[in-house]
């Protein structure tokens, strides 16, 4: 199984948004930061936003956050969300078009079955604020050293 770049770089933002948590994150300096264009991470956004995962602040001065606490965001939250498909075999598949008389019946199924079960718990146990406390020089690395104006809280 293959995660698209949609996926990596939803978790690459979001550990952007989670490094930079006392300012507002723009859209075009975690473009820069990651190297990718502003336009994708505007597609990349729209899901996240409509899941909760990140807040936008519209205007001038606006930019994106987290939407909950990194510590609540696991990874298995971003990729049910940015992924389409988890079909590993054509069985997995719900088109009614499977020709296989073993489907109802299958080993490889089954066995399919428990992987990708087993790779959603291990995504469940990791969260954004996992991934971002396992490098302490994220903010270096990302050009997040530079002083940035706290962000008033968001209206209760």
């Amino acid at each position: 199984m293959r995660l698209t770049k949609q996926t990596n770089y939803a978790v690459r933002m979001l550990m952007y948004c989670a490094a930079n948590k006392d300012s507002l994150s723009r859209i075009p300096e975690i473009a820069k930061a990651y190297g990718v264009s502003e336009l994708f991470l505007f597609k990349i956004l729209q899901p996240l936003s409509k899941a909760g995962l990140i807040e936008t602040v519209r205007g001038r001065n606006g930019g994106v956050r987290l939407g909950r606490s990194a510590e609540s965001i696991s990874l298995f939250d971003v990729v049910k969300v940015t992924e389409d498909s988890f079909a590993m075999a054509e069985c997995f598949e719900d088109d009614g078009e499977i020709e296989c008389p073993l489907v109802d019946s299958c080993g490889l199924n089954s066995a399919l079955r428990k992987a990708l079960n087993a790779f959603f718990e291990v995504l469940m146990q990791y969260s954004i604020d996992d991934l971002v406390k396992a490098r302490p020089q994220i903010n270096f690395l990302l050009g997040l050293n530079d002083i940035k104006p706290p962000v008033p809280a968001p209206a209760a």
